[in-house]
């Protein structure tokens, strides 16, 4: 962890500054009619988990290039998760993948209550063979045509669940890489079908507190079909499971220029909007730095979260999903969880009111302006001060360079080998 006087070092030089910028920004907004301190106060209550994977180097098809100081296992993994709360007071929960992370229960809980951690939902892993595995699935997991290596991807998914119920989490997500390379190498309805009675298996293991996260995505591995290939796949998932069965939509699981704010409109419409994987992409299924490319969709899709909040049961769930390849990963997480909580922020500061009226009236120009109002208004001043109120850094990134954490572990962990491809 960072050493406490540090973090106290660095809020002292930026502080007179952080007051400045607060009470200048307060008074604009007060002309707006927007208290200030009630969305610093939702800006405190707002939470997005840090995928356990995502503390490591990521890579791409070709190649891997691991950084100093990567995580050698889980309890590695949990310590930099543990700093990046710690300075960002924003991402209290982590989310394990299975069984990448697999480890006693009582061990997780001890580590996790020592980096003051809780753990957010479950992710299983059958889209790659393990050492220890009898099947292969190379051609599926849960769709598979054999029934044997279907019922070991149902086994492993229930074990992810009894693991979780130990330690505190309430959901299950699945993403699955199985489909077809080529035309006519399978039968898409018998396909589909056999996934649809393997996760009723899995659905059927839920506690009556849980809720299982199906997550969809256009290609890759499989690049002419994919079992669960898009938003409206997922939702007839979601609906034929039951109720405790929800989509989880990843930024980029889509095609380009797909208008992912409206699928989240609609999964919230239908009751079928479970969670969140945030990042950002260019091209695809890029996994970069959430608000890295296009921060506006990013904003975009919060403006709906928020405008729905008032849904009755609708709790999604916020995580990040990103691969780093040229950056120090735990800086990327700070930046990328900053980068969600200035949308959740900005899209609390759009006039409901305003916007509403707008639209009943077909007026288009003021309909938008009244959401690039919100979007442009800098609210890093709300950001640092609801940091600084809970004992985090007022600037992350700086406080945790001028620790020099990653030079630390950099000493105590062995070196990784960069052979090899893969994006974990």
């Amino acid at each position: 962890m960072i050493d406490p006087d540090v973090i106290s070092r660095s809020n002292e030089n930026a502080l007179e500054h952080l007051k400045a910028d607060y009470d200048a920004l307060g008074e604009h907004l007060s002309r707006r009619r927007i208290d200030i301190e009630a969305i610093k106060a939702k800006v405190y209550d707002f939470g997005v988990a840090i995928p356990s994977w995502g503390v490591g180097t990521g890579g791409t098809r070709f190649a891997r290039f691991p950084g100093g100081g990567e995580p050698r296992d889980i309890f590695d993994k949990m310590d930099d998760c543990g700093v990046i709360h710690q300075l960002t007071r924003g991402t209290p929960t982590v989310s394990l993948h299975i069984p990448w992370d697999r480890a006693p229960a009582g061990d997780l809980l001890s580590k996790a209550e020592e980096v003051g951690l809780g753990f957010d939902a479950m992710n299983s892993n059958t889209f790659q063979d393990q050492p220890d595995q009898n099947l292969s699935y190379k051609f599926g997991s849960l769709s598979h045509s054999d029934a044997a290596t279907r019922a070991q991807a149902v086994e492993h998914n229930l074990s992810c669940i009894e693991l979780g119920q130990s330690i505190g989490s309430k959901a299950l997500t699945i993403w699955v890489g199985d489909g077809s390379n080529f035309p006519g190498q399978t039968n898409f309805a018998k396909q589909f079908e056999r996934y649809l009675n393997s996760a009723k298996e899995i659905y059927a293991g839920l506690p009556a507190d849980w809720r299982l996260l199906t997550e969809h995505k256009m290609y890759e591995p499989a690049f002419y079909s994919t079992v669960v290939q898009d938003w409206g796949s997922n939702y007839l998932i979601a609906t034929e499971l039951g109720e405790q069965a929800a989509c989880l939509v990843d930024l980029g699981h889509h095609a380009p220029n797909v208008n992912i704010e409206m699928i989240v409109s609609r999964l919230i419409q239908f009751g079928k909007l479970g969670g969140f994987h945030f990042n950002d992409s260019k091209y695809g299924d890029d996994d970069l730095d959430s608000g890295s490319i296009d921060p506006y969709r990013l904003f975009l899709v919060f403006n709906e979260l928020v405008d729905s909040e008032n849904v009755e049961g609708f709790h999604p769930m916020h995580m990040l999903d990103q691969s780093h390849n040229v950056t120090d990963p735990i800086e990327s997480l700070m930046s990328s969880a900053t980068e969600v909580l200035r949308s959740y922020a900005q899209a609390n500061l759009v006039d409901r009111n305003a916007l509403s009226q707008a639209q009943d009236a077909n007026d288009a120009l003021t309909a938008t302006n009244i959401l690039k109002t919100a979007f442009r208004t800098d609210v890093e001043p709300i950001l640092a001060m609801a940091r600084l109120d809970q004992g985090g850094a007022i600037h992350p990134i700086a406080a945790y360079r001028e620790a020099g954490y990653r030079q630390k572990v950099a000493s105590e962990r062995p070196e990784v080998s960069g052979a090899g491809g893969g994006i974990v």
